[in-house]
């Protein structure tokens, strides 16, 4: 089986200070988007940011103009837009029970109104709650999940399924035995985040272990993991995921220019190994998407 290759291009968390390079307004992240499709990516992984702060956004327009400026010249190149927003916990410096302000706590609808209306080939559904390296603490709620999940697939997506330890298996293991993610979901498994899985072949040969026969799964490594994570990844039968959101170096102590350089660099690994990049048409066919 080929390999599909995603290309998270800009997430959350990276910013401006930390490299120059990292696309922030909806035509740099359009761009940045064309140019790792044109180097082999199949899937686009989006979030957006404002343009004027360069701050996660849930602006429902910044979603549809990206998606817009991508598919006006792709059309094929398949479309991830990520459902992570609105599950941020940080404690209050006097009532513990009230948050801080910088905490975003928001119902199903919100979190998923963007793919309600826009309508992509997959979004992501991460089920972690698990405290953050900044302090914070994402909570995904199982009943929120699951409000999420039965949403999403009424709007014909396929959930992509954000793993980043063994307990949030669990959590969407029950929800895909109720059939709320559907027949087939698309697997991912987020290594190495501080507090979740290790970093290690012997945590993704566990998680891997954990899925339903015949699962389609992807993994990818964070910082300078990455790329050996596309080695092992592919090692193992899964398919993989680079980009700026994950890491921003090509090498120890080289910044990356753009996502179209990891996207590259992550073909070749693949070419050297073997394996064979999967083109959108062939990773709809393995995915299920009509």
């Amino acid at each position: 089986m080929k390999t599909i290759l995603t290309c998270a291009l800009t997430g959350a968390v990276p910013t401006k200070d930390q490299t120059p390079y990292l696309p922030v307004t909806p035509e740099e992240i359009a761009n940045s988007g064309l140019e790792a499709a044109e180097a082999g990516a199949a899937i686009l992984h989006i979030h957006v940011r404002d343009p004027e702060t360069g701050k996660p956004s849930m602006t429902v327009d910044l979603y549809k103009d990206v998606v817009n400026r991508i598919k006006k010249k792709n059309k094929s190149v398949l479309i991830n837009l990520t459902t992570g927003p609105g599950a941020v916990y940080v404690l209050g410096k006097e009532n513990l029970a009230v948050g801080d302000p910088r905490s975003i706590l928001l119902h199903a609808e919100k979190r998923v109104k963007h793919i309600e209306t826009i309508k992509p080939d997959i979004c992501s559904l991460d089920f972690n709650t698990m405290h953050q390296s900044n302090g914070g603490i994402r909570i995904n709620h199982i009943n929120i999940l699951k409000e999420m999940a039965q949403r999403i697939i009424r709007s014909g997506t396929l959930p992509e399924v954000e793993l980043f330890d063994s307990g949030d298996f669990r959590i969407a293991k029950e929800l895909y035995d109720e059939g709320l993610l559907g027949k087939n979901p698309f697997w991912q498994f987020a290594m190495g985040i501080k507090y979740g899985w290790d970093h290690t072949p012997e945590s993704l040969m566990y998680a891997r272990t954990l899925l339903p026969s015949g699962s389609n799964w992807s993994a990818f490594g964070i910082s300078k993991m990455q790329m050996p994570f596309v080695a092992m990844t592919w090692c193992l039968g899964g398919h993989v995921r680079v980009g700026l959101e994950d890491n921003i170096y090509l090498k120890k102590g080289q910044l990356a220019e753009s996502n179209f350089d990891l996207v590259k660099k992550a073909i070749e690994i693949i070419d050297n190994l073997g394996g064979e990049i999967a083109n959108p048409k062939e990773a709809k066919q393995i995915l299920g998407i009509k």
